[in-house]
């Protein structure tokens, strides 16, 4: 049984191949495959949810079984560990999170000796692995285990070394959303660094409230406080770090499309940025106009920071990432990262003179209607001609104004049903008009 999906393993605790059991064997798989080249490094790094002291110890032991030294970082963001996995020259990062869901979830996700994504024949070869009865390395040749007690510091050096040495963010009243996540105990301190006068909520992590109403997924308290302290700006991260969403003075929203539209534009006018800009088929079509009369090349890859990461190698390009708020700056760090990308937004906004508000009314957001067709099992539309006939009737409708996009979710037996346009109205009457020919056609 294949384990491994397009983000590493994922899902809900206690449930295979999320329980000890499974943690104790994959690492001792990993530990294998990697120590094949000799004696070898890894590093382990967690979220905040209570699950993670128990998979960090099985990990831990399994690692140590297939006679792998451990690296112990506690608490820290998923980009953090990918840095920090370069910057010890280990062989590997573990990240323990299951990102923006819930507590009860958990994940395993693996980086390279590169900080990257490891390479699918990698992944294939612990797969492999995990078919193989497990064993134990003689008594002597056990790996040893250490914390890392200055991982946190390390890290905070690195965000605020991604922006210039004359960047200050003195005179900047700012809100920031931690989620009660991975970054509770080093985002407040790379923006209050940094100048920034910083009212810091969701930094009291209990195990369980991770994601809870908080972070880039929930923003309507940090929207409140923004407004209740006039501050210039609210940032909110996810529950490992790896996505940023901000608002402005206002409270409005500004989406992950909106944030790589103002880092792409400063960096144009720096005559920084190398190529175009990756999104994915999700991207606002209001990004890729705009992108356009400033003259950079935009692409679309699959939904997922994974194809967005092989879209920007093959183009040799920098700048990427998804509207969740996933942003991945390649000049900078190795992988998404939330703090770095908030950042780069800050810093476009010192050099301009400008307001986040300002900045993000340069982009015409175009209004998207997304809907969720759920069905008992995974759906192949490629089975169902009837459904594509009924997109090229609203495409048609449409007429060149505006995209339609149907999307079956990698994770869950769901259509998701996308429609764009001009007209908020027409494009919320479409995409509902579809969403039922869809479940008409399909169920």
């Amino acid at each position: 049984m294949k384990v491994f999906g397009t983000d590493g393993v994922r899902g809900p605790c206690g449930v295979y191949p999320i329980t000890p059991e499974f943690m104790l064997k994959l690492g001792w798989a990993a530990g294998k495959v990697f120590a094949e080249s000799g004696r070898s490094k890894i590093l382990i790094g967690k979220d905040t949810r209570i699950s993670g002291y128990m998979f960090e110890s099985a990990l831990q032991a399994g690692l140590s079984a297939a006679g792998v030294d451990v690296l112990l970082l506690g608490p820290m963001p998923t980009p953090a560990i990918a840095y920090l996995t370069r910057t010890f020259h280990a062989d590997a990062g573990i990240v323990i999170s299951a990102s923006h869901n819930g507590y009860q979830d958990n994940g395993i996700k693996f980086f390279s000796a590169q900080g990257t994504k490891l390479p699918d024949t990698m992944e294939a070869a612990i797969e492999a692995m995990l078919q193989e009865p497990m064993g134990c390395v003689a008594a002597e040749f056990l790996g040893k285990a250490r914390r890392i007690n200055d991982a946190a510091g390390r890290y905070i050096e690195f965000c605020k070394g991604t922006v210039g040495p004359h960047t200050s963010l003195k005179g900047l009243k700012m809100v920031l959303d931690c989620a009660h996540g991975a970054t509770y105990h080093i985002g407040p301190n790379v923006f209050h660094e940094l100048g920034a006068d910083v009212t810091s909520i969701g930094i009291d992590p209990d195990g369980m409230n991770i994601n809870q109403e908080c972070g880039s997924t929930s923003i309507a308290t940090m929207r409140k406080v923004v407004r209740l302290q006039e501050a210039d700006l609210g940032i909110a991260l996810d529950g490992d770090g790896d996505r940023v969403i901000m608002v402005d003075h206002l409270g409005e929203e500004v989406d992950g499309d909106e944030l790589m539209f103002i880092i792409a534009a400063d960096q144009k006018r720096q005559g920084l940025l190398q190529g175009g800009v990756v999104g994915t088929q999700m991207s606002n079509l209001g990004m890729e106009l705009g992108l356009q009369e400033l003259g950079i090349d935009f692409a679309r890859a699959k939904v997922g920071d994974r194809y967005v990461m092989q879209e920007l190698k093959k183009r040799g390009w920098l700048l990427g990432g998804e509207s969740s708020g996933h942003l991945i700056c390649r000049n900078l760090t190795s992988t998404g990262d939330g703090i770095v990308a908030a950042l780069q937004v800050l810093q476009a906004m010192q050099r301009t003179g400008k307001s986040l508000h300002e900045l993000k009314s340069e982009m015409h957001k175009m209004p998207q209607s997304l809907v969720n067709v759920r069905f008992p099992t995974r759906v192949d539309l490629a089975n169902y001609p009837a459904v594509q006939a009924q997109v090229d009737v609203i495409e048609e409708r449409l007429a060149g104004k505006g995209r339609v996009l149907l999307r079956p979710s990698g994770t869950e037996p769901v259509v998701r049903v996308m429609v764009e346009g001009e007209n908020a109205e027409l494009v919320g009457q479409f995409a509902q008009e579809l969403a039922h020919d869809v479940q008409q056609i399909v169920g």
